[in-house]
């Protein structure tokens, strides 16, 4: 494949190509130009025991949200190098909405940076964490 044919299309296959994103319900609902947007619909059963989305939940949109921006720049064959993330305030809501960009990009690697925000059934999105992360070329298999 290459990198003129990775779209929306292609990056939701390579989404729903990973197991634990299926058992999330992931989807991505936009993809290009160093960015891309992932979606989780909030559910019962990614809560922790306040009744708040978990972080493990936020740190995973994160994670994918970083690395399928990257890749809008890099091309499809990369990786996360790193990330970090910090907790703004407690995600509740309907959506979980993460938003990445690529900050700086080069031949090899991309410095993206994603905002999490919940929306709520109005519409109205909440900030409850952002990230910052490296994203890498793969070598080759």
């Amino acid at each position: 494949m290459s990198d003129a044919d990775f779209g929306l299309e292609t990056a939701q296959k390579v989404l729903d190509s990973q197991p634990f994103s299926r058992l999330l319900g992931a989807r991505i609902t936009a993809f290009g130009d160093g960015a891309a947007v992932l979606e989780v619909d909030i559910r019962d059963e990614l809560r922790q025991q306040n009744g708040f989305l978990h972080g493990g939940v936020l740190a995973y949109a994160a994670d994918n949200a970083l690395t399928f921006a990257g890749g809008a720049a890099l091309g499809p064959a990369v990786l996360t190098g790193g990330f970090s993330i910090q907790y703004v305030r407690p995600a509740t809501g309907a959506t979980l909405v993460a938003r990445a960009v690529v900050v700086h990009g080069g031949r090899r690697q991309a410095v993206c940076r994603c905002d999490l925000y919940v929306r709520d059934e109005a519409g109205t999105e909440t900030l409850c964490a952002v990230a910052q992360g490296t994203v890498l070329t793969a070598a080759a298999p």
